[in-house]
């Protein structure tokens, strides 16, 4: 949880307005509530003064404004930790900027030494980005009262994290209105002497609009999540084959979380979309609801036919067109990752993984495994193994768990 005027202006808000009860039973949805009500009143110049004092009174480590700081970050926490575990993601440390207060200092300290540290008229401290030095472009690294700023610590905690891990490559995957603040961390980086920003990457994401769940249009990554699995039970509850399946709810979170990601996964990260429940969760089309359908089919297909091993194929017998395209198409799995590691875009894998669903719909139709001759069918059999395959590892790595029955 950032120190900066939105956390300041909470930490007001809850003062004026919070509940503790309330913090503790759904800490998310009630630091929400209290932010929008202190809000109204955040141009006041009361409000102003009193977030500027609970900023200061962090930086000064007084014990009654840390400690709420600390619940406000800790309950939060504890949520994201819930909600991230249904999208199957975990972290292994959580240490946002706001951890680097104290090391800030040293920060300015050592962009002092090094003659980069430059004071306003204001009493402000900036770092110089321009060429000519003539700052025209500059960054903001101290508040004229000499507490420290977003940057600053952003800058202790590039510094202390490239430390303690010696990172290949540092990624921050922020929102895109943050570009600006990333170019800046990196030039100032690399002005203090620091050769290994080379390797620091920031990855920017887009907005999603258009979305709303039944609770209203400010959105909740928990409603969301609730809302796609309830939309796909209904979807399946409308199926014949529903029935059969053993956990309903678990395999329409699956299918739902699958929708989700790829509707969010199709465009460039950076760029805007706009969200529609309709056409993530067809069954038909460039949605997560095929890719799933598809590997579920895939796998029917293999249990009808007693999951066996196959040993000695003749590929040769694979001349059909649609034997030879699915064949093709999985032969580039391997130039298609490449290219999504080296530009950090997901929508290449799933634009190679909807073609490879797409071809292999056909395929199942067009080449009967059931009645084929033996050497045949174990040509196809094994075609269809590796389509699923492929399917499901790069369904794993979209963060997509693939489902066996649908």
């Amino acid at each position: 949880m950032q120190w900066n005027n939105k956390l300041c202006l909470l930490g007001v808000g809850f003062q004026l307005f919070g509940n503790k009860e309330k913090l503790k039973t759904s800490p998310l949805q009630h630091l929400f509530e209290v932010y929008v009500q202190v809000n109204k009143a955040a141009e006041d110049e009361n409000t102003k003064k009193l977030a500027k004092d609970f900023f200061r009174k962090l930086e000064e480590h007084d014990e009654q404004t840390l400690s709420l700081w600390k619940q406000f970050r800790d309950f939060s926490i504890d949520e994201y930790i819930r909600i991230y575990k249904r999208l199957g993601v975990h972290f292994d440390e959580y240490s946002g900027e706001s951890f680097y207060q104290e090391k800030s200092k040293e920060v300015l300290n050592m962009l002092e030494n090094k003659g980069l540290l430059q004071k306003t008229i204001k009493g402000t401290g900036i770092v110089d980005l321009s060429e000519k030095k003539d700052l025209s472009s500059f960054s903001t690294v101290m508040r004229s009262d000499g507490t420290s700023l977003y940057i600053t610590r952003d800058l202790a905690a590039a510094i202390d994290r490239m430390n303690k891990h010696n990172c290949d490559t540092m990624i921050y995957v922020t929102g895109k209105s943050q570009s600006n603040h990333f170019q800046h961390l990196f030039q100032i980086l690399k002005l203090m002497g620091y050769d290994w920003v080379e390797r620091c990457q920031h990855v920017s994401f887009g907005l999603v609009q258009g979305m709303k769940t039944r609770r209203g249009e400010v959105i909740f990554l928990e409603d969301v999540l609730n809302e796609v699995r309830s939309r796909m039970l209904q979807n399946m509850a409308s199926t014949k084959t529903t029935k059969e399946i053993e956990d309903p709810m678990e395999t329409a979170e699956k299918v739902g979380l699958a929708a989700l990601i790829i509707q969010d996964f199709q465009g460039l990260l950076s760029s805007d979309y706009q969200f529609s429940w309709d056409r993530a969760l067809q069954s038909r089309g460039d949605t997560g609801v095929f890719l799933q359908y598809t590997h579920a089919r895939l796998h029917s297909l293999e249990q009808m036919h007693g999951n066996e091993q196959l040993t000695d194929i003749n590929v040769a017998c694979l001349q059909e067109p649609d034997a030879i395209s699915v064949l093709q198409h999985l032969l580039r799995y391997d130039e298609v990752l490449y290219r999504s590691s080296q530009d950090l875009q997901p929508k290449h894998i799933v634009s190679y993984l909807l073609t490879l669903s797409h071809l292999a719909a056909v395929a199942h139709k067009t080449l009967p495994v059931k009645g084929s001759a033996p050497e045949l069918a174990q040509a196809r059999l094994c075609l269809f193994q590796a389509a699923r395959s492929v399917l499901a590892n790069g369904m794993k790595l979209l963060g997509i768990t693939p489902v066996t029955q649908m």
